[in-house]
């Protein structure tokens, strides 16, 4: 239970993006603002970890970069922008039942009843928080939303699929992601965007924000969490996020929180504890490590000295 709350700080926190954006940030600058959240946080992380990938994770490395942050980013900001929010929540809101689809054959594990009720129930939560009754729809931006969800969901899986190399922690992973997803974002934010606007104080402050506390920790203990649980119950914490920014937007941004969406609201909160107690027909993965028993807890994200001793930790620690 200790890591399902804690990695449910990471959609928490990314229910302050929108906050933030609209607050702090220059407007119309969709790619830059996915780019500055993606590209310092992996370079710093790249540069505190001082772990690179090594064979087959130069691409895998790649592949989920893009999945979980530079596909996903760009196609969640056209989907925002085309789309009212709560249309993009909503769409947004499909990725646990995306997920729980694709962790058949990549896992293994078994979509039962009680997941698509968690799945349907969340969809309908988070759309009593956020939409309203003048929403349109549009073609493209509904299309970036779901496959955006799609990304998302097929970067979890293959996440929890390939887990990390051995001796290597899930923040030296989040480095790897994050680099390869900004350096994904940059050239086309360049192309799509133009060059860099001057920056005040104030923008600094909120992509300063975004980088560290938003990406660079959230994506952290986000994958860290799909290590050590089931990727469909990571993936129902998602539905959080939608909650969180109502929350924000009410506690920040004056913004009225009427009884339908407190209702949506307790709905969405079922649904994501519905959904995150869910345990597969697979365990979540473990890896052998020298000198240990088959079966004992991954514990590759301790330090060195810790697993020379022989100390071990819980999968849910």
């Amino acid at each position: 239970m200790r890591t399902v709350l804690l990695t449910a700080l990471a959609p928490l926190a990314w229910g302050s993006t929108y906050a933030v954006t609209t607050e702090f940030l220059p407007a119309d600058r969709p790619l830059l603002t996915a780019t500055l959240r993606a590209l310092p946080a992996g370079l710093v992380l790249l540069a505190v970890t001082r772990v690179l990938p090594k064979g087959a994770w130069w691409w895998r490395s790649a592949v989920l970069g893009a999945l979980n942050i530079g596909v996903f980013f760009a196609l969640l900001f056209v989907a925002a922008y085309r789309l009212p929010g709560g249309v993009a929540a909503v769409l947004g809101a499909v990725q646990p039942l995306l997920a729980a689809g694709l962790a058949v054959p990549l896992l293994g594990e078994r979509v039962s009843r009680r997941a698509l009720l968690a799945g349907v129930t969340g969809v309908f939560g988070v759309a009593l928080v956020v939409l309203k009754a003048t929403a349109r729809l549009d073609a493209l931006g509904v299309l970036a939303g779901v496959a955006g969800a799609a990304a998302m969901a097929a970067g979890t899986v293959l996440t929890k699929r390939w887990g990390r190399p051995e001796g290597v922690g899930p923040l030296a992973m989040t480095g790897w992601q994050l680099t390869a997803g900004g350096l994904l974002l940059l050239p086309a934010a360049l192309l799509a965007e133009g060059a860099v606007p001057a920056l005040t104080a104030t923008n600094l402050l909120g992509y300063g924000y975004l980088a560290a506390v938003n990406t660079a920790f959230g994506y952290w203990i986000w994958f860290r969490g799909i290590g050590r649980l089931p990727a469909t119950s990571v993936a129902f914490l998602g539905l959080l996020s939608p909650v969180s920014a109502a929350v924000i937007g009410w506690a920040a941004l004056g913004q009225a929180l009427t009884a339908l969406q407190l209702l949506g609201m307790t709905v969405a909160l079922g649904s994501t504890v519905l959904g995150s107690t869910l345990r597969g027909s697979a365990a979540p993965a473990r890896r052998r490590v020298p000198g240990n028993a088959e079966g004992e807890a991954d514990r590759s994200d301790l330090p060195l000295e810790r697993r020379d001793r022989g100390q071990s930790t819980s999968a849910t620690a």
